[in-house]
């Protein structure tokens, strides 16, 4: 099996786990989402970034998270990392964006 679809398959088992924990405790499917992809790695807990290389994505407008997911996705916008990482949360965007964009701006 390659690696792209054992990541794929991977990932999907920890979102299917942690919806249905995370759901028990009132947390949010973009809090789900975000920390389930691992998206916290380099955006920080909930969005804070602490490392200039990454933006904070606390309180940023959920259109514009969106639409830079989207980028990504489609390759419009160029980084290895967020190139590899974006398809990870295709349909879930909007979710992830809304839970975000709830966080208080730094």
């Amino acid at each position: 099996m390659n690696k792209k679809l054992s990541l794929v398959l991977l990932t999907g088992i920890v979102v299917l786990f942690s919806l249905n924990s995370f759901s028990e405790e009132g947390v949010s499917e973009g809090e789900v989402m975000f920390e389930a992809l691992g998206c916290w790695g380099c955006h920080g807990q909930a969005g804070y970034s602490t490392d200039e290389r990454y933006p904070v994505l606390a309180g940023r407008n959920a259109d514009w998270i969106v639409q830079q997911l989207e980028y990504f996705q489609s390759g419009e916008r160029v980084s290895p990392m967020m190139n590899a990482m974006a398809p990870m949360a295709e349909g879930f965007e909007r979710v992830i964006a809304e839970y975000l964009a709830s966080k208080e701006s730094p």
